[in-house]
């Protein structure tokens, strides 16, 4: 009897033990690494290293399905692939009051509408300011300079809109239903929309700076809002319209008008909200828009805007703001200042990033080198405006009163 209990105790023990293993086997134990096939080497793309990713027209995007029953893919999208040192900047302010439209003149000197006393000034070269006219202008509401930065067209809160020449202190009155003007490169025609009671007198015309010589250029319908005015330094379109083909939610064909009923190819354009700016030689357009993908926030883009190059060489920037944020040095750099955060829809409302600093960077759009530029504090900015040498960059402050000046 004591050799078959013993018998019993010794296949319990041994049952037991075999359980444990074998469980410890299926839930605890680390299954045995296999050796991995050799990875292939990395290979540059065709555009080779440091090179901006392209988008070409009725190509598959990011995002879109590569075929029947296949998932989208995920994409990565970095607000900067290149973060050398920043580049040191010597900051100052050299204009104290509140200001409308400052510009550049040829010279580099800055000029600006000062709105606490109504008077145009120019600084000169010692930094002081220097009456451009004697003339006072009450409640200037905005102001579009010609390139030459004698004559300006100025617009009143009540639609009343003159023409002024600075050098000889001529004034013209331009119609009250005009709106929206636009120098041409050279300063001896304008551009603008304007606006009749109803939609069949709607038109974009183009005219000598003093209103004579009316052309109409392009019937602008119930489309107005959709057309912005804005002549290309080359003079081969006068405005950009979006006006094109439905192409969904998401996409959108943006029409290049000329001054002569030209029939240039179109742009198409990944997003919403579209705000554009011609390169100095017009040969490239810097735009921004706003998609699901971004999460509603803008992007920049750059393509290729003249002759039978409009719409080649379409690329990503790769950085979240406004291409009215952005000021281009020639045509293969631009600045342009980058919010440090932006909230989600931020391409709806631009107001959400009215408190939020940026960051100011410098674009090589050969290589896609993006070089930050070391301000002396923050700034929210809301324009940037160059030299003509490009050694001086200045910009206004959305949370300042004043000009800013930054030696490059």
């Amino acid at each position: 009897m004591d050799k078959k209990r013993l018998v019993f105790i010794i296949i319990f023990i041994v049952a037991v033990i075999a359980l444990g293993y074998g469980m410890y086997r299926v839930f605890f134990a680390r299954p045995e690494a296999r050796p991995s096939a050799p990875s292939a080497p990395l290979t540059e793309g065709p555009a080779g290293p440091g090179a901006f990713p392209t988008a070409g027209a009725g190509e598959r995007q990011p995002g879109e399905a590569a075929g029947e029953g296949a998932l989208p893919t995920g994409v990565e999208r970095p607000i900067d692939t290149f973060r050398p040192a920043p580049a040191a900047a010597r900051e100052a302010k050299v204009v104290e009051t509140a200001v409308i439209d400052p510009t550049v003149t040829p010279g580099g000197n800055v000029q600006f509408y000062n709105q606490n006393d109504g008077k145009f000034y120019r600084l000169a070269a010692d930094g002081s300011s220097q009456e451009l006219s004697d003339e006072v202008f009450y409640n200037v509401q905005n102001i579009e300079w010609s390139p030459n930065q004698n004559e300006a067209i100025i617009e009143y809160p009540d639609g009343a809109n003159i023409y002024y020449d600075f050098a000889t202190k001529r004034q013209t009155t331009l119609p009250k239903h005009w709106e929206d003007f636009s120098f041409s490169a050279a300063g001896d025609q304008i551009a603008a929309k304007s606006i009749g009671f109803s939609p069949e007198n709607r038109w974009l015309v183009a005219a000598d700076p003093d209103g004579a010589n009316v052309k109409f250029v392009e019937p602008l319908g119930n489309n107005a809002s959709k057309v912005t005015v804005d002549w290309s330094p080359n003079r081969q379109v006068v405005a950009l319209s979006r006006t094109g083909a439905p192409l969904g939610a998401d996409r959108q064909e943006v029409l290049l008008v000329g001054l002569n009923g030209e029939n240039f190819r179109s742009l198409i354009v990944e997003g919403r909200g579209f705000q554009s700016q011609w390169s100095t030689g017009g040969q490239q357009l810097l735009y921004s828009v706003y998609n699901a993908n971004s999460e509603f926030k803008p992007e920049l883009w750059i393509t290729d805007a003249a002759g039978d190059s409009i719409g080649a060489n379409r690329r990503p920037l790769l950085l979240n703001t406004w291409a009215e944020k952005c000021a281009f040095v020639n045509e293969s750099a631009l600045y342009c200042a980058v919010p440090n955060r932006l909230e989600i829809g931020a391409g709806f409302q631009p107001t959400l990033a009215d408190n939020t600093p940026d960051t100011l960077y410098k674009i090589d759009l050969r290589t896609g080198r993006k070089t930050p530029v070391q301000l002396d504090s923050a700034h929210v900015i809301d324009k940037i405006f160059l030299t003509p040498d490009g050694r001086g960059l200045h910009f206004t402050d959305k949370a300042s009163d004043g000009v800013f000046q930054v030696n490059l």
